[in-house]
């Protein structure tokens, strides 16, 4: 959802700035920045801004200045008067020098302001072409950044399941570590004669039953196709559901984890995990 957009264009004597910003954010949180004079305007600014920025922390300022640098001032006579009035009480309490108070008054806020008048319909039309080309900007820029973010994804999928394929010499060789050692605990406890190799075969199923991890990657696989299917999509907002499916992908790898009884199965676990974080980093960077 990060995305930057800025363009500067020339209308009579003035200079219009459109700039538009954006960071992560579960919803649309809009802030604009506009002169007083468009005031009014501000419904349809904002409108042409959401309906494109989709979601995300938002930051937009217009900013029009006269090309000559000529504008005009204003002062805010009550204001200073209020300022003066106070400044001047408190230095007399502080038995204070009263010589700088005016320059120091000058530099406070709202004393002085330019003067901004209403636009006439030929700027307004010319601010919202400027808009809207600052808009286009900002989604080609955030089109650029999804294809990289797609790209980066698409290939941490390819590891995980890479991951996945290299787990079965692991689970062969666990299964015989088990049998071996489980053999040689009764061996140590009993003679081989009293060792009943039905219940032995009867324990080792038990065994195997709650280490089995063959749906665990099955389900893994399956989310694993379901979140490529999402990124081929042609729709836009698509960062909701690729981060519940990266959830659900973490159910999996976490059980596979819980099951592995295997150093060589933790270790691939740990790399799933790994690539998992970064692909849910860039979902929470996505529409």
């Amino acid at each position: 959802m990060t995305g930057y957009g800025r363009t500067q264009n020339t209308f009579r004597d003035k200079i219009i700035i459109v700039e538009i910003r954006s960071l992560n954010s579960k919803y649309t949180d809009l802030r604009l920045k506009l002169p007083s004079g468009y005031r009014e305007h501000e419904p349809v600014i904002r409108k042409m801004i959401n309906d494109q920025a989709k979601r995300g922390k938002v930051d937009a300022t217009i900013d029009i200045k006269t090309g000559n640098g000529n504008e005009e001032y204003t002062l805010n006579k009550p204001l200073f008067k209020k300022y003066y009035q106070e400044l001047n009480e408190l230095a007399g309490e502080l038995n204070m020098d009263t010589t700088n108070i005016l320059p120091a008054i000058l530099e406070l806020p709202n004393i002085a302001t330019t003067q901004e008048l209403e636009p006439d319909e030929q700027e307004w039309h010319s601010v919202q072409a400027g808009i809207q080309k600052t808009i286009d900007h900002f989604v080609a820029f955030r089109k650029s950044e999804g294809e990289a973010m797609e790209k980066d994804m698409r290939k941490r999928i390819k590891n995980i399941r890479t991951f996945t394929q290299e787990l079965p010499p692991f689970e062969q060789e666990r299964i015989d570590k088990l049998r071996q050692r489980l053999h040689q605990n009764l061996e140590e406890h009993l003679s081989k004669e009293h060792i009943d190799e039905n219940r032995f075969e009867q324990e080792i199923l038990f065994y195997l039953e709650k280490m089995d991890i063959t749906e665990e990657k099955v389900r893994l696989e399956q989310h694993c196709v379901h979140f490529l299917e999402e990124l081929d999509k042609e729709v836009t907002l698509k960062g909701r559901k690729l981060s519940f499916i990266s959830q659900e992908m973490g159910r999996e790898i976490n059980t596979m984890g819980a099951k592995a009884y295997s150093s060589g199965i933790q270790r691939l676990v740990v790399g799933m995990k790994d690539e998992l974080e970064k692909i849910k980093e860039q979902v929470a960077n996505s529409l």
